[in-house]
């Protein structure tokens, strides 16, 4: 049986272990497992991670600032809605940060590692019949080397540092959508993915900036709709669902 969330928390070193429960909490939330509105109570999140109440508080404020919770006073951390606007908006900085680190970085990488990187994409691409999770974990590994690679090389700490801030929510709202096409058993997405990080890497062995740059943002746009569409819906019957479902009404009346 795979391990859970919590178990691999447990398992974690001191310094890991509040990146470890912010994951787990924002996956919780996108998946629709915590819904908006509820109350995320440190006593009861200490116990499940069996963690103190240090780490959780911890972990809370980092969701609270990427836009995840609202810190309350008087009623603690309250889960928001996310929703596929949001999605985008989250798109449209990753595409700020993430173009300005492909422009800086260029040129400041080591050769040897693009290029393992990119026979790593051509591997990728070149699977007749991608499925399973083995694909999507050797999949999630390039990408994220490739876009850490891009980060660290970029030489503003401050980007770095932004981008590493995001890193979490950009990483769980890909994973959420890769594992949407795995239960559609539709792997394009991630072979779609290869190919445009492949382009990212060329850019970067030329040395090509404006090229790294328009291939780092066509990459980032192209994901929004696999982000958009893999967000669950609201379950039925829900209060808003109704409002809007009469608001709807009226307008055609």
């Amino acid at each position: 049986m795979a391990a859970t969330p919590e178990a691999d928390v447990l398992k974690c070193c001191r310094g890991l272990r509040r990146q470890a429960i912010v994951q787990s909490l924002l996956a919780d939330v996108v998946h629709g497992r915590l819904r908006a509105g509820a109350h995320l109570v440190t006593q009861e999140l200490a116990k499940r991670f069996g963690v103190s109440h240090t780490p959780i508080r911890e972990a809370l404020i980092a969701l609270a600032g990427v836009g995840v919770i609202d810190l309350l006073p008087n009623r603690g951390a309250v889960v928001r809605r996310i929703t596929q606007k949001e999605v985008r908006e989250v798109c449209q900085v990753r595409r700020a940060l993430e173009c300005e680190a492909a422009r800086s970085a260029c040129g400041r990488i080591d050769l040897a590692e693009l290029h393992a990187l990119a026979g790593d994409l051509r591997r990728l691409m070149a699977v007749e019949s991608p499925t399973g999770g083995r694909f999507i974990q050797e999949a999630r590994e390039v990408d994220s080397r490739l876009h850490d690679l891009i980060a660290e090389s970029c030489g503003n700490g401050f980007l770095a540092k932004e981008i590493g801030r995001l890193k979490t929510l950009f990483r769980v709202f890909r994973d959420v959508a890769w594992e949407h096409d795995e239960a559609c058993n539709d792997f394009h997405r991630l072979t779609e993915e290869a190919r445009e990080h492949l382009a990212i890497v060329e850019a970067l062995i030329a040395s090509e900036r404006k090229a790294a740059v328009r291939a780092m943002a066509r990459h980032i746009c192209s994901g929004i709709r696999y982000w958009s569409r893999a967000m669950p819906t609201r379950p039925a019957g829900d209060s808003r669902d109704k409002k809007e479902s009469r608001h709807r009404k009226r307008g055609r009346t």
